[in-house]
């Protein structure tokens, strides 16, 4: 067997028509070895290779593979992909990760293990600073913030006067506090249905807005919108909507009339992102 294609590395290789040793084939899925796209070399480090066409050449700064991040942030490699993929920056393929348009405006980049063809996204330093991530990352660590209101929980940050003013004092099925007796009924609806929901989640975005449900699966977000006679309600409504158009989130919104009829609507509405109900 010959050596290891990795810049420096003398380790052989283990099987017949691979060009990595083990250890760089296992840098490679998370990252940590590329290659050189003018040279046909791998390599660990940025600067090594200096060739014009290289991706190290034409990449100011390492970047970062789930790895990575989550050693920064003290979780696993498999929790950091689950909150990207909640935020909508990546999604999931047969096997691996795929880039989303959002975490392509973030600087995300594609990559793919040369041995098995598995995809899977590298991201810019400065990834590490994002506040939706670094709110998200607490959250699920169980910080300062959570996704899901308890009874006599201060309002959200961000000073959410609505928020403040009706506490969430309805006690749905399945433990959650919700405002009002529609959210309850909303709340019983998924809770019979097993829909895995959470209540009061953060939208994924760096605006301080909570919705009144989320659905983990299908990135579903729901709106129940209950006092359209209201000015300052329908202003802080349209301002939210806005919102979920900017940042295309999947938004289902209910009214008092759908209320009455939840086993006709919400079906209807949460199957226009593949989660069946029937």
């Amino acid at each position: 067997m010959g050596e290891c294609n990795v810049y420096g590395c003398k380790q052989k290789v283990s099987k017949a028509g691979h060009l990595l040793c083990y250890d760089h084939w296992k840098a490679e899925r998370d990252g940590r070895v590329l290659k050189c796209d003018k040279c046909g070399k791998h390599y660990e480090k940025l600067g090594t290779c200096m060739c014009p066409s290289s991706v190290y050449a034409e990449t100011p700064e390492a970047l970062l593979s789930s790895t990575k991040i989550g050693e920064h942030f003290g979780i696993s490699a498999t929790r950091v992909n689950l909150i990207l993929a909640e935020l909508g920056w990546i999604e999931k393929y047969v096997k691996g990760w795929r880039l989303t348009e959002h975490g392509e405006k973030l600087g995300g980049q594609c990559r793919e293990a040369r041995q098995t063809g598995i995809p899977y996204v590298v991201w810019p330093g400065p990834i590490l600073e994002n506040k939706v991530l670094v709110t998200s990352v607490r959250e699920q660590q169980g910080g300062e913030q959570t996704a899901v209101v308890q009874k006599g929980a201060a309002k959200p940050a961000g000073g959410d006067d609505f928020r403040g003013k009706f506490p969430a004092d309805h006690r749905a099925a399945d433990g959650h506090f919700v405002r009002s007796r529609a959210e309850m009924l909303i709340d019983n609806w998924l809770y019979m249905q097993g829909i895995v929901h959470a209540v009061e989640r953060k939208l994924p975005i760096e605006e301080d807005i909570y919705c009144d449900f989320y659905l983990p699966k299908g990135k579903v977000y729901i709106e129940f919108w209950g006092m359209e006679k209201d000015a300052k309600y329908l202003r802080r409504k349209g301002a939210k909507k806005v919102l979920y158009e900017k940042y295309k989130l999947n938004l289902v919104e209910l009214n008092d009339n759908d209320i009455l009829n939840l086993d006709d609507v919400l079906p209807r509405m949460l199957l226009r992102y593949s989660i069946d109900c029937t």
